[in-house]
């Protein structure tokens, strides 16, 4: 069976819709679809994205104590790995794999949240919770799997805002813990509120209504931003580096070799810095940073200020995600991709080419 003992408390620091209209175009239905499979079911395993990310994690950990709450049975899951220095606490929570003596059954059932695709959160994974009953709870512009109790609005700032109005709407209230890891996944996809805008109101609401429950907003600060190594800044430096502009320097380019990760790690990246770093120079709408991770295979992050959706470009080549923020694992080499990810925005840039050779 799942486990129905919930940890004594998580760590404090922190039929179907045939389209995405359909499906994330009226959130009340998605909402009242949700609590049906909740009330429907006895027991759940609650599994995110591979490569989680403070979104996914906030949103696994607080609707898994939820539904303890609420005298459901939980089995946390994730194919990890937890990367990211302000989610590493929380590893020992997750198992990488689903029980042996777990088996589908009509009081079984499965939500996945922070994506709509089974197939990412991992293959052995998908493998193994593919026969169950299944929701989704998310907010990214891609649209996958479809699922009649699915819970996806992609006008959400956060997954963790729609776990968020999921357990208000329910319990009434929230508890500190669960307050606290809403909070994380709120300002991790937000880039703690400096991608929001004057219709942003009710995203403030919401965040007040975790502080009043017990998150605390410099602690979460702290760990999504302090404590960096030397390396995480020289690695930094060698990007910054490495950029090059293209249509008259609205997109910038830039990259990672496996000898950065050799050199320095790879637990050592901030790509929230770098980000943050490279949008900040004048002229910039769009970023793409390819990392050459094995010899074969690269990953790939997009970045936009809005005027661009990126996630369309990623989604040409099998990535997805929001319209300012996007990524993809693809074959190839970093020579051999980033040609391909410059000219994919040509239609989108109105400046004419002005990037140099990949490299020289």
């Amino acid at each position: 069976m799942f486990s129905s003992s919930p940890p004594s408390s998580l760590p404090k620091s922190v039929s179907s819709p045939s389209s995405c209209a359909a499906r994330t175009g009226d959130r009340g239905r998605g909402l009242s679809g949700l609590i049906e499979f909740i009330d429907a079911h006895r027991a759940f395993a609650v599994v995110g994205h591979e490569k989680p990310d403070g979104d996914c994690v906030g949103s696994s950990l607080a609707l898994a104590s939820f539904l303890r709450r609420i005298g459901k049975e939980v089995e946390l899951l994730s194919a990890g790995p937890f990367k990211r220095r302000e989610i590493a606490a929380y590893a020992t929570l997750f198992r990488p794999s689903l029980s042996a003596q777990i088996r589908p059954s009509d009081q079984t059932a499965v939500i996945v949240v922070d994506c709509s695709e089974l197939s990412r959160v991992g293959a052995e994974l998908a493998s193994q919770l593919a026969p169950f009953a299944r929701a989704f709870i998310d907010h990214h512009e891609t649209c996958g799997d479809h699922c009649a109790h699915s819970f996806v609005v992609k006008t959400a700032p956060s997954t963790t805002t729609l776990v968020q109005t999921l357990i208000e709407t329910m319990a009434g209230s929230l508890e500190a813990a669960e307050a606290r890891a809403l909070f994380l996944g709120l300002a991790t996809d937000t880039g703690f509120f400096r991608h929001l805008d004057e219709h942003s109101a009710d995203t403030f609401a919401s965040a007040a209504r975790l502080v009043r429950a017990g998150a605390n907003p410099k602690d979460t600060f702290l760990a999504m931003n302090g404590g960096r190594s030397l390396a995480s800044r020289m690695l930094i430096a060698r990007v910054l580096s490495r950029l090059t502009p293209y249509y008259g320097g609205a997109l910038m380019t830039s990259y990672e070799t496996c000898e950065d990760a050799v050199q320095l790690g790879l637990d050592v990246r901030d790509s929230d810095a770098l980000y943050q770093l490279i949008q900040s120079i004048q002229g910039v709408e769009a970023i793409v940073v390819v990392r050459q991770e094995s010899p074969t295979h690269c990953s790939v992050g997009f970045r936009s200020r809005g005027s661009i959706d990126v996630s369309v470009i990623a989604a040409r080549f099998g990535g997805g995600g929001h319209r300012c923020a996007a990524g993809l694992r693809i074959e190839g080499t970093v020579d051999e991709l980033l040609p391909r990810f410059v000219a994919a925005f040509e239609a989108q840039m109105r400046a004419p080419a002005a990037g140099a050779q990949v490299r020289s």
